[in-house]
C-alpha cells in the first residue's frame, strides 16, 4: 500500500535530505564528504518503506490488510471517558462504548498470525468487560499494571485516586512468539554482589538481568517532557517499546489501529520492525511522521564536481 502522505522523489543531485532536527549531524557529514545537504521539516519527508501512516478509520479500511499477517497489534484505543482528540471518538460511554470495543477488535484479530498477540491499553472502569470478551476470543498472557507515577496532589475525597492505567496482553495460541532478553532489567552491582555466591555463578538472569514484573512504574509524560508532543493521552516510548521487543519478532509486522502521535510507529522504526497505524486525526499524523523521520540517520553523498559545495538549510 502506498502512504497517502507520500511526496514525489527528487530528482539525484549532489544533495541529501535529512530531518531538519539533524542538521547539526548532517551538516557535520556534509563537510566531511564534501557534499551539500539541504535540511527540511522531518514532517516533508518520505517515510521509511517499512513504516506505513493512513489518515483513515481502522474499522472501515481493516479490509485492505490481508487476514494472518500481523505479529503484533498494540492498541490504545479511546477510553470511553469522553478525552477530546479533535473529534467525537471519545464520547461513547457505559454499553455503547463496550458494544463499539468489541466491534473493532472482532475485525482486528482475525489479522494475527498463529504466534501473534495483542496489547490493548484501558481505564479500571472498562478492563473487566474488556478482558472477559477477549477471553472468548484469545488466550490472555497478563493483565499489566502501568503506574503512571502521578504526584500526591490532592484530588478526589469520594475515593481513592486512580494512578494507572491497565494493559491487557493476549495471545492467539500458546505457541506466541515471546522474547524476553531484549526487555531484561539489569541488576544494579550491590544486587549481583550479594547474589555472587558458586551458586549462581554464570546464571543468565543474573548476567542479562530479571524479568519485568507486571507492574510496569513508568512517569507518564508531563507537559515539559522532552518527549512530550501534542496529544492529551500520549504514552512513553519505553513501555511501548518493551511490547515490541518482547512479542515482535525482528522484521515482523505491528498493527497499531489507533495511532495517536505515532509512538508505536517510532519504536518499530528503532527497533527495525515494520509498521501498519491507522489515526483519523490529520494532525496526529502529521506529528506522527514528523517523529518518525526525526529519527532518521542522515547518510553524506559523495560529491558533485560540477555543483559547488554547499549547505543550505530551510525552515
Amino acid at each position: 500500500m502506498r502512504d497517502e502522505f507520500d511526496e514525489p522523489q527528487p530528482a539525484d543531485t549532489a544533495e541529501t535530505t535529512v530531518p531538519a532536527g539533524t542538521a547539526v549531524l548532517a551538516e557535520a557529514k556534509a563537510e566531511e564528504a564534501g557534499a551539500s545537504v539541504v535540511v527540511r521539516p522531518a514532517a516533508e519527508l518520505p517515510l521509511p518503506p517499512s513504516i506505513e501512516l493512513w489518515n483513515r478509520d481502522f474499522l472501515t479500511d481493516v479490509a485492505n490488510l490481508p487476514d494472518a499477517s500481523i505479529d503484533l497489534i498494540l492498541a490504545d484505543p479511546p477510553y470511553g471517558l469522553g478525552k477530546d482528540y479533535g473529534n467525537d471518538s471519545d464520547m461513547r460511554s457505559g454499553e455503547d462504548f463496550i458494544a463499539w470495543t468489541r466491534g473493532w477488535l472482532e475485525l482486528a484479530i482475525p489479522k494475527l498470525k498463529p504466534t501473534g498477540s495483542l496489547y490493548v491499553f484501558c481505564t479500571w472502569q472498562y478492563a473487566p468487560e474488556i478482558f472477559s470478551f477477549l477471553k472468548t476470543r484469545l488466550t490472555m498472557v497478563n493483565e499489566i499494571i502501568w503506574d503512571r507515577r502521578v504526584p500526591s496532589m490532592g484530588g478526589t475525597t469520594r475515593r481513592f485516586t486512580s494512578v494507572h492505567d491497565n494493559i491487557g496482553f493476549f495471545a492467539v495460541s500458546k505457541d506466541y512468539y515471546f522474547d524476553l532478553d531484549p526487555i531484561r532489567i539489569p541488576y544494579d552491582a550491590a544486587t549481583k554482589k550479594a547474589r555472587s555466591r558458586k551458586l549462581f555463578e554464570g546464571s543468565k538472569w543474573l548476567e542479562l538481568g530479571y524479568n519485568p514484573k507486571d507492574v510496569w512504574s513508568v512517569s507518564r509524560l508531563h507537559r515539559q517532557h522532552a518527549e512530550r508532543v501534542d496529544h492529551p493521552t500520549q504514552k512513553p516510548l519505553e513501555i511501548v517499546e518493551r511490547m515490541v521487543l518482547a512479542s515482535c519478532p525482528p522484521g515482523g509486522r505491528v498493527l497499531d489501529p489507533f495511532m495517536g502521535s505515532g509512538t508505536t510507529a517510532v519504536a518499530c522504526a528503532r527497533q527495525q520492525r515494520e509498521f501498519v497505524g491507522y489515526e483519523i486525526n490529520a494532525s496526529y499524523c502529521a506529528i506522527a511522521r514528523e517523529r518518525v523521520n526525526a529519527i532518521a540517520v542522515p547518510v553524506a553523498v559523495e560529491p558533485d564536481s560540477s555543483v559547488p559545495a554547499t549547505t543550505t538549510a530551510t525552515t
